[in-house]
């Protein structure tokens, strides 16, 4: 039996008098699935609920952040622990330098660290840092990547902008925008030409190394290695944007992978536990620019906050136990083979793209390199699969533009169940 949401519809209505749209980040309104929202009472494991009594298998995870389950008890108790002692300082905390020196371990690429509290705070911080440090203005970034909501960036981005088709966003001044250099991604050429077309006034070349903000689109070979001896020639500021990435990937994040050290690192998503923090890191000699030792302007009452910082620590401390990588790698394998399978057993072209525990499910014959390819898959299939997963008990993101997450606390049995779902599905839908 398909589930009902009446409930949720009711609230979001109500949610709709008083908040835009009925939400606080655009993507959960579901007008990309062309569905209603559906409202969220608790989550548990890999397992989400509804107002309505609805139970699902969860593959958003709080869009990325959630890796180790929702309410992992161990994540409870260290931030139980830290609101004790109380909930924010605006000073600082030895939770702060404790979660730095994690980093700074894990990601030797950062020698020194700026805790915020998004990822847009973070991106923007670099772009500041990269424009301060080379004393240029122009920003190159990749069509399809989104790097948060700050103005410069808004331009030819992916996830929630791609839904609406909207290249940029009103209220963004012209000149803003005018600074900032798109090109496609996996496209060596395009940057070159870049480069060629704006000689010594590039400050900067901001990636996801991984890009998971158009779907899951990885890095052709030698890309990544190009654009970093490119960075260098040019006296450029490469900065990865590994907030979905880091320690999502591989402890180390994207930049361990493929063995690229950017200049600028900016982290999100997992780094907080699931709570508010995010940061931006790099090079001592470019991060030292901040205030109060350098010119570089950047503050946040929040930053660093002791409840953020003790999850951070506390989800850290699991990851870095031998063996984490691995399950989470197999799992995601066992759900992309599996989704896979399912498409052809139901006669539906599809491309998997995955790396560890995020993939993208594309219907089309074709590999997906870069936005271009992934606008021309099938758009509307994703949609029907949306919605006849969210009926059967299965939360995907609501977005042919979105990844899926595969946490530490899902089970063999929640992933074969999933695909048995996802079959039934795709099934019907040839029908």
């Amino acid at each position: 039996m398909d589930y009902e949401f009446s409930k949720s519809h009711q609230a979001w209505l109500q949610a709709c008098r008083v908040l835009p749209g009925g939400v606080n980040s655009p993507v959960r309104a579901f007008g990309g699935v062309d569905e209603k929202p559906i409202v969220i009472a608790s989550g548990k494991g890999s397992r989400l609920f509804d107002i309505d009594g609805n139970e699902y298998i969860d593959y958003v995870g709080s869009w990325g952040p959630l890796i180790l389950g929702h309410a992992d008890p161990r994540i409870l108790a260290a931030i139980h622990s830290a609101a004790e002692k109380g909930t924010t300082f605006g000073a600082p905390t030895q939770a702060e330098t404790a979660l730095a020196e994690r980093i700074l371990q894990a990601i030797p690429s950062i020698q020194k660290i700026r805790m915020v509290s998004s990822g847009t705070e973070a991106v923007m911080t670099a772009i500041r840092l990269a424009r301060a440090h080379t004393g240029r203005d122009y920003i190159i970034k990749m069509i399809g990547c989104y790097h948060g909501h700050s103005d410069c960036l808004l331009v030819a981005a992916g996830s929630g902008l791609a839904e609406h088709s909207t290249p940029s966003s009103a209220g963004v001044p012209r000149a803003f925008s005018e600074k900032t250099i798109v090109v496609p991604y996996n496209d060596v050429p395009a940057i070159e030409q870049a480069f060629e077309d704006h000689h010594g006034r590039v400050a900067g070349v901001i990636l996801e190394p991984v890009a998971a903000n158009m779907g899951v689109v990885l890095p052709d070979a030698g890309y990544l290695k190009s654009i970093r001896s490119l960075c260098d020639y040019h006296n450029t500021v490469l900065i990865f944007d590994e907030v979905i990435t880091g320690f999502r990937i591989a402890y180390g994040g994207a930049q361990q992978i493929y063995g690229i050290t950017p200049d600028l690192t900016c982290l999100g998503k997992i780094i907080g536990g699931g709570l508010p923090a995010a940061a931006v890191g790099g090079k001592a000699t470019v991060m030292d620019l901040l205030s109060p030792l350098g010119p570089v302007y950047q503050a946040g009452t929040l930053s660093g906050n002791p409840l953020a910082m003790a999850a951070a620590i506390a989800t850290l401390d699991i990851l870095r136990e031998k063996g984490t990588y691995q399950i989470l790698d197999e799992n995601g394998k066992h759900l992309a083979d599996g989704i896979r399978d399912a498409a052809q057993k139901a006669r539906i072209p599809v491309t998997i793209n995955r790396i560890g525990s995020i993939l993208s499910v594309f219907f089309t014959d074709r590999s997906i390199h870069n936005f271009a390819d992934v606008q021309s898959t099938n758009i509307g299939l994703f949609k029907r699969m949306f919605s006849g997963l969210i009926r059967k008990g299965i939360y995907i993101a609501p977005s042919a533009y979105e990844a899926m997450f595969v946490s530490l606390a899902h089970t063999r049995q929640d992933i074969e169940k999933t695909v048995e779902i996802v079959y039934g599905v795709l099934d019907a839908i040839r029908r």
